[in-house]
């Protein structure tokens, strides 16, 4: 029986919260996106039905996806339209990473072996790897297609080219998509510097031909989306015309 995707919901992380939060949920798990050199989530911003983060040039991310059921889960993830792990085009039925039951792991680059990758690094859309390879229609969006487990897999045996990946522990405790144009130069994804980054090839037998859910993640500049009206206008405080109107009318006595 095939699943069609399920509505998306934003989880807030945080008390008092109205429309921004720091992670989307939809079914079995839920997505962040992470600022790596703070390590904190970037805010998530609910806008007609869609939800947006802002990136600006030259930050490293990743994306955090969390298991929140007690089995296995695939996660085919794709960013700018295209497959994090092989590169290819992104389609549901490609490879994806593993997640054990309640786990949660950062990705943080497109896979260049089984011990590295390339960062992901917010840059402008000219230089993102999607645009660079000839495939600018999708960018600024990031994807998580999620499907459940239909068995386990008792034996184990040579993986072919789109097997599913088991990441190593890293971070945490992880194993390893109608709004105007931006004013601007789009956000895109980099190509960044190599690093180490381990995984394992593993079995995984999809309960259905599509996902059980769909998490859609769209990204541009902070100065982007205000314009765009995703984020409100930060207001500056009022400029006094005599700022020197508050000081006393006569002379003060000397200090001490």
């Amino acid at each position: 029986m095939k699943h069609l995707p399920l509505l998306c919901l934003t989880i807030s992380l945080a008390s008092g919260a109205s429309c921004d939060a720091q992670a989307v949920r939809c079914g079995p798990a839920e997505v962040a996106i992470i600022d790596r050199d703070t390590g904190a989530p970037l805010a998530t911003h609910a806008f007609r039905g869609e939800y947006w983060v802002a990136g600006r040039t030259g930050l490293r991310y990743a994306v955090e996806i969390r298991n929140r059921t007690g089995e296995r889960l695939l996660a085919v993830t794709s960013v700018d339209g295209i497959n994090v792990i092989s590169g290819d085009t992104a389609a549901w039925n490609q490879a994806g990473y593993v997640f054990a039951p309640w786990e949660h792991y950062e990705i943080t680059g497109w896979r260049k072996s089984g011990s590295e990758v390339a960062a992901f690094t917010f840059t402008g859309s000219p230089n993102s790897y999607a645009e660079r390879t000839g495939r600018p229609a999708n960018v600024g969006v990031i994807g998580v297609a999620l499907f459940r487990e239909r068995r386990p897999q008792p034996a184990q045996v040579a993986p072919g080219p789109d097997a599913p990946i088991a990441a190593l522990p890293e971070r945490g405790e992880a194993r390893e998509w109608g709004v105007a144009e931006a004013p601007a130069m789009k956000l895109g994804t980099g190509h960044g510097e190599r690093e180490r980054s381990y995984v394992s090839n593993t079995e995984f037998d999809r309960m259905s031909d599509e996902p059980n859910s769909v998490i859609r993640i769209r990204y541009d500049s902070l100065e982007n989306l205000v314009a765009m009206g995703i984020v409100p206008r930060p207001t500056r405080p009022s400029a006094n015309p005599f700022p020197g109107s508050s000081q006393p009318r006569y002379a003060p006595d000397p200090p001490g």
